[in-house]
């Protein structure tokens, strides 16, 4: 035995004199590989930077913008005083011809500047005197790194580089085609602005500073995606939003490590705390007014180019229950109007569930004359009830689907045409029950009783959940899914705040949550946000009331 201890001491002495001799030599691999990667990444640093030689940078420009095989990219060479090397360079169809031939080029090559030009080049202060006194543009900039001048002329703008100089000047000359301003297309109000969002980056900010006029109004780029580098502009108010939240908002869009970001939809999913709950997290809106009051509050708003979209962060299931027109509406019609939402979205979630354990394990709770009469018409149905309701959800969803896609006026006469006389064909075949069709009905128009579309998307999947459920143990099943649903959903956070909040968890006395009290009574914001300011009305709002005259004294 002694041997036998003996032996296995040495082979575990031997087993971690192995391990250290493995652990020096990993750690001496990996100071080489930093030394390596140091030494790497100065001499990239090196090599990122312009050159005082222009043939150096023009050769640099092509290599890095695929010239002469990328036929829209423009190079134009010309002289300064018929000695001073310069090249612009832009892409054809992203920058305007008007701006580059009218403010940059004509002014370059006037005769009035041509004897200063000399006289400021031997000074080395060429750029500076062209930047102050030449060039008509109302805003560009020195720049020294190739990186960041290539994405401003992929972005659309011009580079004027001048022989000798370690720097050129990034001009702005965007001239690429967008859409007009128009009406929202999916959050239309009957009192209200009807203006939209488009896919101009530049245009929605613009459209949100033209409500919020306030010098706290922050807008901060962000480039994502690896190969696009799509601009994304993330909005906040200053001394109103709480800064732990914007860090994090950055923080995530800037860690995203993938080529393309196509839309606010995928930015969503990429930086979403639980992406694979069906609960939307991030409240998405196409209406500047909305987006407004959202920064106001003390969210966070980002923006992507190509997208006419605005996100807030973070949000509570509340807000998807909320339509824009309530902020145009009394307090008792908008109380109305998110209540009746309310009940459409259990209507929407529970309705067929609830016809199915109703016939198939509780028909006791039916009177007697109702379930004669569902009985009745459902004598010569060939299919059972839960297949036969699966197919009609099926059949209404295809349809809704349908609609949405066959373009203009076409896509709404196929949807009611097709609804009417598929309905109608299918009870008089007797396929399925005429009570089964108004079952059917109801709770499909129910979900378009809710206003955020992701929030309407993840009811109607869910209600599949709940017609197996229920098939499956009749109401026990609808209660263990209800359970279940509410355990997942509580625990959902949007940015570090609860989805449910502010009554799961419990916070301070929120006005705005599903009765909304009248605007001169919510006089605070969020709890649940946790804003730098928390009030956003004086005390009282309506200040007017204290002076009999009607003037302050």
């Amino acid at each position: 035995m002694a041997g036998i201890f003996k032996n296995l001491n040495s082979f575990f002495t031997y087993k971690a004199n192995q391990r250290e001799e493995f652990e020096l030599l990993e750690g001496a691999d990996e100071k080489a590989s930093q030394e390596n990667n140091s030494a790497t990444h100065v001499e990239s640093a090196i090599e990122e930077r312009l050159s005082k030689d222009i043939g150096v940078n023009l050769a640099k420009i092509k290599q890095q913008l695929n010239v002469p095989k990328n036929q829209d990219i423009l190079i134009r060479e010309f002289k300064l005083e018929e000695k001073i090397g310069a090249f612009i360079v832009f892409i054809e169809e992203m920058a305007d011809g008007t701006t580059i031939n009218d403010f940059i080029l004509r002014p370059l090559l006037m005769p009035e500047h041509t004897a200063e030009y000399l006289k400021r080049h031997k000074k080395g202060e060429l750029i500076d005197y062209i930047w102050n006194n030449v060039l008509a543009i109302n805003q560009a900039k020195k720049e020294k790194e190739f990186r960041n001048i290539i994405k401003k002329v992929l972005d659309g703008g011009t580079a004027l580089f001048i022989d000798g100089y370690e720097e050129c000047l990034l001009i702005e000359s965007q001239g690429y085609e967008k859409r007009g301003i128009e009406a929202p297309k999916t959050e239309n109000v009957i009192r209200g602005p009807h203006e939209g969002f488009n896919e101009n980056l530049r245009t929605n900010i613009s459209l949100i500073r033209k409500i919020v006029r306030n010098e706290d109004l922050i807008v901060e780029f962000l480039p994502i995606g690896k190969k696009s580098q799509i601009s994304c502009a993330v909005l906040y108010m200053e001394k109103v939003t709480n800064p732990n939240i914007v860090k994090e908002v950055k923080r995530r869009i800037q860690n995203i490590d993938i080529d393309l970001v196509m839309g606010a939809g995928v930015l969503e999913e990429m930086i979403a705390d639980q992406p694979y709950r069906m609960l939307p997290q991030i409240l998405t809106t196409e209406r500047p007014d909305r987006a407004a009051i959202l920064l106001i509050v003390g969210k966070v708003i980002f923006m992507v180019e190509g997208t006419p979209f605005a996100s807030a962060v973070p949000i509570n299931f509340w807000e998807c229950l909320r339509s824009p027109e309530d902020y145009f509406l009394k307090w008792h019609a908008a109380t109305f109007l998110r209540i009746l939402r309310l009940f459409a979205l259990l209507i929407t979630l529970l309705l067929p569930g609830l016809y199915l354990a109703l016939t198939l394990f509780h028909q006791e709770m039916i009177p007697t004359d109702l379930l004669a009469a569902i009985a009745f018409s459902r004598e010569n149905i060939p299919f059972p009830a839960v297949l036969e309701l699966v197919m009609m959800e099926l059949a209404f969803e295809f349809i809704r689907e349908d609609g949405l896609r066959v373009p203009g006026i076409l896509g709404q006469t196929l949807g009611i045409i097709g609804a009417l006389i598929l309905g109608q064909a299918a009870v008089s075949a007797q396929i399925v029950s005429p009570i089964l069709i108004i079952v059917v009905a109801v709770g499909g128009i129910a979900s378009f009783a809710i206003p955020s579309y992701e929030l309407s998307f993840s009811i109607r999947l869910l209600r599949f959940g709940f017609i197996f459920l229920a098939a499956i143990a009749g109401f026990y099943g609808i209660s263990a899914g209800i359970i279940l649903l509410g355990v997942m959903s509580v625990s959902i956070k949007s940015f570090g705040v609860p989805i449910f909040s502010p009554i799961a968890p419990k916070t301070r006395a929120n006005q705005d949550v599903i009765a909304s009290l009248p605007v001169f009574m919510q006089k605070g914001r969020p709890d649940a946000l946790n804003p730098l300011d928390r009030k956003k009305g004086g005390n009282p709002i309506r200040r007017w009331m204290q002076y009999k005259g009607g003037n302050k004294p």
